[in-house]
């Protein structure tokens, strides 16, 4: 029997109008803290997605600070304002309540107070010295499955995405409210429920970690978003297909935070942080080149996850124009140009992304500069 580790959060709690019910669901975890410090984004304040968890959380007894500062691909000076705001606050548990971004800050919030190890010390794998605050973690998008995951990925200078990946970062609580996510709009439901099965994918096929609870979790969150992903963005408030979005997105989360996704992150990565697409939408736009250059490698796991969702003639081409008919199916960009890329942006694009060699290492076929900016050009 091959030797392997799983690791995921101890406590993960689904159910409608979960995050309303935060002081009971958490009651073990906050014990006598009163001074509860939440990390989210104005878009979702703003549309009133916290109040009924601010409601809840008051009515218990607990004080409640809410820092909203929180953009897509956040920077980490952001982030740091963040610390020095909840520090200030005298904050004793932090709540990342929003998308990946939300999530991802509301980490290391909780880390920073618990240690005093600074964050440029903590980029890379299994560098981090210390603790954190309790933390429990809250997605208002089925994508980036970060309520499940041990990374952070923050922007460091003008366009580098950089990542603290360790097991501290685990939040002790994940809560899946679907309520929450009735009003995304389609076109992130289709971005990030794309981002979410490329997780499934890369976690399926990933080259070092890849193992047999991975596996089992991959292939049941790949055919949980691949039966709703349409649904979802037909009808945002079809109940069903939203909850099994937000599934979908955890199991594949759980998947690769154990069997680390590859090529398809590694090329978005400079999307987002050159151009600022959105990381579901970047690693939608990468997905079909990358398995068609890592099909000679990885034809048999390929083939295995097509017939999982009973595509006809399993295998590497089948599953790829499936996700293309997927990404025009729910009306998401399929070209670069669509975002603002062109041709003379590709060398920038391929040099940053053979940058990103922890998610690189991972992928089942060697990726090489000239393969990376043939990729780019695969869909300019």
């Amino acid at each position: 029997m091959a030797e392997y580790d799983f690791r995921t959060v101890p406590h993960i709690h689904a159910g409608p109008g979960s995050a309303n019910r935060l002081a009971d669901i958490a009651a073990p975890l906050i014990g006598s803290r009163r001074r509860i410090f939440i990390v989210t984004d104005t878009g979702v304040r703003g549309l009133g997605l916290l109040d009924g968890a601010i409601a809840g959380l008051e009515a218990a007894g607990l004080a409640v600070a809410v820092n909203d500062s929180v953009v897509a691909d956040p920077p980490e000076d952001m982030v740091l304002a963040a610390v020095e705001e909840a520090r200030q606050f005298g904050a004793e548990l932090v709540i990342g309540f929003g998308g990946g971004s939300s999530m991802d800050t509301a980490k290391l919030v909780a880390l920073l107070l618990g240690t005093d190890q600074p964050l440029a010390d903590m980029y890379g794998v299994d560098r981090v010295r210390g603790a954190r605050l309790p933390l429990i973690l809250i997605p208002t998008t089925a994508g980036t499955g970060s309520e499940v995951t041990p990374i952070s990925v923050v922007t460091v200078g003008e366009t580098s995405k950089m990542g603290v990946n360790d097991p501290v970062l685990y939040g002790d609580i994940a809560v899946l409210d679907a309520e929450l996510t009735y009003g995304l709009p389609r076109a992130v439901t289709a971005a990030t429920g794309i981002d979410a099965m490329v997780h499934a994918i890369e976690a399926y096929t990933s080259k070092i970690h890849k193992n047999p609870i991975s596996d089992a979790l991959a292939l049941a969150g790949l055919k949980k978003l691949h039966g709703a992903i349409e649904r979802a963005c037909t009808d945002g408030r079809d109940a069903l297909a939203r909850e099994d979005m937000l599934l979908g997105a955890l199991l594949a989360g759980q998947a690769f935070a154990n069997a680390p996704v590859g090529a398809v992150h590694a090329l978005a990565y400079p999307l987002g942080g050159i151009f600022h697409v959105p990381h579901g939408l970047s690693n939608s736009l990468m997905l079909p080149p990358v398995l068609r250059y890592n099909a000679e490698a990885a034809e048999p796991h390929y083939a295995e996850l097509s017939a999982h969702i009973g595509l006809a003639n399993p295998g590497a081409a089948a599953l790829i124009d499936e996700m293309e008919r997927i990404a025009d199916a729910v009306k998401i960009e399929t070209r670069l140009s669509q975002v603002g890329v062109s041709h003379n942006d590709l060398p920038k694009l391929a040099e940053d992304a053979m940058k990103v060699t922890r998610l690189l290492v991972n992928n089942p076929r060697e990726m090489t500069l000239d393969a990376a900016k043939a990729c780019y050009e695969a869909v300019l």
